[in-house]
């Protein structure tokens, strides 16, 4: 028994000593000994292989339509052309100029009607919306007074025809009775939308005495449009060549056709509106596509309805011939 007792203390001493040993070689003190007695401790710690990191490839910018040489000269005083798959600006003449702007005015007229209120509301046409256009010489859509119309067949008439009587209409009835309350909202959806060099002072664009000052820039009402276009009943709208609506006991029938010959002329011709008042000169917001690429576009205060339509389809040939590059950085 006294052997074996022995036997368990000698293995636990030696077991001692080897820890005791392999601690003190990792300290300063236990190397400076092993040192002395001639021992080198490896302290060579093995790192593992890192694992190769693989680069993202670099993707490849998509060729866009790309800004080479002179833009052409039109009679506008100001022209504007944005390409909205990019939102590049390719022609800038005088775009940030205010102007008086027409009835490209009933663009944010109509706007506002889409997005605010129930497309079906009932409007009751007045005898005073139909004075308002009559006796201004606007433009009219031909409305009859006490016949009732949608919201959005007044739309049609709005943007089709130009009518100043169904953009009265349609101001009146949603301002509660009251135009001006209407344009109010107007010029507060334009500083929303950070056009802050358009004032509207009434909701069809004609720029009477005593209404105050009424004005925008190409480049705001492309950035408006742009917006605009984005809503669909806006976009089917202005690219409809024509539009009837069938006589009810509520209202007598009417056939408009739109102001922008463009639409039946032009190629790929997507609207948008058109406008022409002695201060304003013949003004046009335009939109087209072709080869994939959408262009929006602005002329403003052109000398006559042929050089407006001249200046339109210059503007856009010229951009759409544009070579399509990688864009730099």
């Amino acid at each position: 028994m006294g052997r074996r007792i022995l036997a368990v203390i000698l293995v636990l001493l030696a077991v001692g000593i080897a820890s005791t040993t392999i601690m003190l070689a990792y300290t300063p003190f236990g190397q400076q000994m092993l040192g002395s007695a001639g021992i080198t401790l490896s302290t060579t710690t093995l790192s593992p292989t890192p694992i190769p990191i693989t680069p993202t490839p670099t993707p490849t910018p998509k060729p866009v339509l790309t800004v080479k040489g002179t833009p052409p000269t039109v009679q506008a005083t100001a022209a504007y052309l944005l390409d909205m798959g990019t939102g590049n600006v390719l022609v800038d003449i005088n775009g940030e100029k205010p102007l008086a702007m027409a009835s490209t005015t009933k663009i944010m007229t109509a706007l506002i009607a889409i997005q605010t209120t129930d497309l079906n509301q009932i409007i009751t046409i007045q005898q005073s919306d139909i004075n308002h256009a009559l006796l201004n010489d606007g433009s009219n859509a031909g409305l009859r007074a006490n016949d009732q119309l949608t919201l959005k067949d007044l739309l049609y008439a709005l943007l089709l025809p130009s009518g100043d009587d169904a953009a009265t209409s349609i101001a009146r009835a949603l301002g509660g009775g009251s135009v001006a309350n209407f344009v109010l909202r107007m010029n507060l959806f334009a500083y929303r939308l950070h056009l802050f060099q358009t004032h509207y002072s009434n909701a069809d664009g004609l720029t009477l005495d005593g209404d105050g000052p009424h004005y925008t820039t190409a480049a705001d009402l492309t950035r408006l449009t742009r917006y605009a276009l984005s809503i669909p009943l806006f976009a089917q709208i202005v690219k409809t060549p024509t539009h009837t609506i069938a006589a009810t006991s509520h209202n007598q029938s009417y056939a408009w056709s739109n102001t922008n010959t463009l639409l039946t002329t032009y190629t790929g011709m997507d609207g948008v509106k058109t406008g022409h008042t002695f201060a304003a000169g013949y003004c046009l917001v335009f939109a087209a596509t072709r080869n994939g690429h959408n262009l929006l576009g602005v002329v403003l205060n052109s000398p006559n309805e042929g050089q407006r339509n001249k200046d339109a389809t210059t503007l856009l040939n010229w951009g759409f011939a544009l070579p399509v590059l990688p864009p730099t950085y």
